[in-house]
């Protein structure tokens, strides 16, 4: 089983830049392809980024493409989202998940869920 924390949300004008975090615990961090959802109230959770297990293939939405970047550190047992050139639209909470099969852009394919970290861009 994997546990996930979120962290690295808060307020942020838009154009400006924010690091989330997702911490993992357990040691088959490494065997997890993992992901970042978004879901702003009102409106249907949304995947943002995905990224293999080891790190080599990644996928984002159009909508974050060229603008966020997702990474992971296995030895850390942590996986990054550097969001960049940010807008009012990208307000939600950001969720990380994790699932042996991927980078996938369908939330049914994650089995671990974190919290969630809140991100609210100003405009």
């Amino acid at each position: 089983q994997v546990q996930l924390v979120e962290s690295g949300g808060e307020l942020v004008q838009a154009g400006g830049s924010l690091r989330l975090s997702c911490a993992a615990s357990g040691r088959t961090f490494s065997r997890y392809a993992m992901g970042w959802f978004r879901q702003a109230p009102g409106k249907e959770r949304e995947f943002v980024a995905a990224i293999s297990w080891g790190g080599g293939r990644t996928r984002y939405a159009d909508s974050v493409k060229g603008r966020f970047t997702i990474s992971r550190d296995n030895a850390k047992n942590t996986m990054y989202l550097q969001m960049n050139s940010l807008k009012p639209e990208d307000t939600a909470v950001y969720y990380c998940a994790a699932g042996l099969d991927g980078p996938a852009d369908s939330w049914t394919r994650y089995d671990y869920w974190g919290q969630g970290t809140q991100v609210t861009v100003s405009s």
